[in-house]
This record gives structure tokens, sequence and C-alpha cells, in this order.
């Protein structure tokens, strides 16, 4: 009797969730190479001599080309094969509601390429990390995200059940388990860890949307305002910076757009542990004068938003490089198949179900 409600539970949890858990599978296993893949899609750079641009020379360029943008924020380029891309808000560009990415070549200053944070052409990384994280319908895409993350648990938990006695066999290699018709077993058995660990870490990541601020009216319209000069000279500041933190690396720098916010620099220091990020772990303030206003350490943080920051990195495999991210990608992609899997065995169930009611009226 209880394994009856153990499969119903089982089978109705696959067939809600399916569809979702096999888009999802897809576009988390094409997302763990992220940055690999949306390179794909940057201009080509002709270098036209050595070193590279200063950041104020950059953000100078960017406000010549677009004088009534806000300014947020630039990824610094790696090398000088990179350009720098910096994100603004002009009204040119969907009256300054969305983001606007600006490519600008590392050694000219020029705008070599512009698109949009949702140009599903030109900028599709980025239009699948929204799509992943709300399927593009904003919070009823989070709140179903979040529904999903628990069926998806409830369906690995009482599939562990229902099948708890194959798994050493499966392990053990045993040869009634490798039939063509328990293929959805086996995956089930050498993706369960993992499953289980993308499905906690999403459901963690997703939690807020059982709580009753997410259900609030957001009543605030962000005032679209032209960004000013610099408040100091960036990279004068960024050199005395790395005098105090030598093993600091900037990433992504933050512009503040009034004297009395902070510009906010995202990096990483070396002696980081492997599971965080190398381009947002450590944020460093400065001030209006380009002195350091604060830090904010990743090591040094509340224990509670440091875990938010490793289950994020967990969940997404961003540690460990290349073989971490080919693994992630292989068993995420085990999500989908088991979908599928599982929906092929209730269409045959469901087939199987008339035939032997037919033979037991019949006897």
């Amino acid at each position: 009797m209880k394994k009856g409600i153990f499969f119903t539970v089982h089978s109705i949890a696959g067939l809600i969730s399916g569809l979702f858990i096999l888009l999802l599978s897809v576009s988390g296993a094409a997302l763990v190479f992220h940055e690999e893949l949306d390179s794909l899609q940057f201009p080509t750079i002709t270098r036209a001599g050595n070193g590279i641009l200063s950041v104020d020379s950059c953000y100078r360029s960017v406000q010549k080309y677009y004088p009534h943008a806000q300014v947020s924020n630039c990824m610094l380029p790696d090398n000088s094969t990179k350009p720098f891309l910096f994100d603004v808000y002009d009204p040119s560009y969907k009256n300054g509601t969305a983001i606007l990415q600006v490519f600008l070549h590392p050694q000219t200053g020029k705008v070599l390429q512009t698109r949009g944070s949702d140009d599903l052409k030109n900028n599709f990384m980025s239009w699948l990390a929204v799509f992943h994280s709300s399927f593009h319908l904003g919070k009823t895409g989070e709140w179903l995200l979040g529904i999903f993350s628990l069926v998806f648990l409830l369906s690995i938990i009482t599939g562990l059940i229902l099948f708890r006695k194959n798994v050493a066999a499966v392990l053990l290699l045993k040869r009634r388990m490798y039939r063509k018709n328990n293929l959805h077993q086996l995956i089930g058995v050498y993706a369960l860890l993992f499953n289980l660990m993308i499905g906690i870490t999403g459901f963690w990541m997703q939690r807020y949307v059982f709580k009753k601020e997410f259900y609030a009216n957001e009543s605030y319209t962000p005032v679209l305002k032209p960004s000013p000069p610099l408040f100091f000279q960036f990279d004068s500041a960024y050199i005395e910076l790395q005098k105090k933190y030598p093993d600091f690396t900037g990433s992504v720098i933050y512009f503040a757009q009034t004297k009395k916010s902070k510009t906010a620099i995202y990096g990483s220091r070396s002696s980081n542990s492997f599971i965080h990020s190398k381009k947002y772990a450590d944020v460093i303030f400065l001030d209006s004068t380009g002195n350091i206003a604060k830090t904010a350490f990743v090591n040094d943080i509340d224990p509670s938003s440091r875990y938010d920051i490793i289950n994020a990195q967990v969940h997404y495999g961003k540690y460990g490089g290349l073989p971490v991210k080919i693994i992630y990608c292989l068993f995420g992609l085990a999500g989908g198949v088991l979908s599928i899997t599982g929906f092929i065995l209730w269409i045959k169930r469901k087939k199987r179900l008339p035939f032997e009611d037919s033979l037991l009226k019949r006897y």
C-alpha cells in the first residue's frame, strides 16, 4: 500500500515538473559554460598598439558616445585582446528601462558593438540566464521555479524510496539491472547525489518566494539620470588600493552616481578558497575621493551570507575549472533525460493497464 502511494506521488511529481525540469536541465547545462559561450558573441579585437587604456579614459569615451546615459558598471578585460564591457541605461534603448551593453576597444576606446541585455540574437547567454531563473515571466516565473524545485526534490526522494533496493545492484554492476527498460533507474542512481545537490541548492536560492515580502507591491520607479564624470581618478586610486591589498584583483566596477554613494570594485583575492568566485567574491568600496571606505571580503562577512554565496557557487558549478564544468554539464542533462524516460514509462504503463484490465475481466 505504502509503495503504491510513493509510486503515485513519484509519478505525479514527475509529470507536473517534467517539462520544466527538462528545460532547466538543458539551459543549466549550457549556462555552466556561460562565459565561454558568451565570449563567442564578443566583437573581434584588432590590436592598435600595446597595453590597455585606463578605466578613466574608457569612462570618458562612453560618456562621449552616450552623454545622457547612466553608466552602471564596467567589466575589465582579462588582457589586451578582450574589450571593455560597460552596462549603461540610455534613453535611446527602451527609454532607459533596460541595460544596453557597450563594447569598447581596449586600445582606442572606440565603440565596437552594442547589444541589449535581453537581446536573444546577440546576447543569447544573458537571455538564457533570465530564462533559467524566471522563464522570462518575472515574479510569476520566480514563484514557479520555487515550486518546481520542491516538486523536483519530492520526485527524487520518492524515487529513492521506491527503488532503494536497486541502488546497490546498479553500483555493483549487476547484469540484471543493465537492460534497456531500466534506463530511467540507471540514470536516476548515477545522478542521484548530483540531482539532490541541484535540487537542494536550487530551492535554497528560491526560498525567498515563500516569504511574504516577495508578494509586496513594488511602488518604486527608478529615475534615469545621466551619470556625472568620475569623482576621482580611478586608475590612480586602484594602484593605491593594490598596494594595501596586493593579492586583490578587480574584475567589475560599479560606479557611484552621487558623491555620497560609493564606487564598488568586485573581484577576488588569491588567498580565497577555490569554491569562491574569481570575479565577485570580494568587494572594496571607494568614497568620492578615491580612498577605501570599507571592504566586504568573503571570508570576513557573516556566515549566513557566506553560505548563500557558496550555495550559489555549488549550484552553478563555478569552481574547479573545466573538469567540474564538464561534469556539471553531463550530469545536468541527466535531469532532462530522467524527465523524458519517466514520461515514456508513464505512457507505456497507461497503455498496459487497459490490456491488463481486459485480461482480468476475461478470466
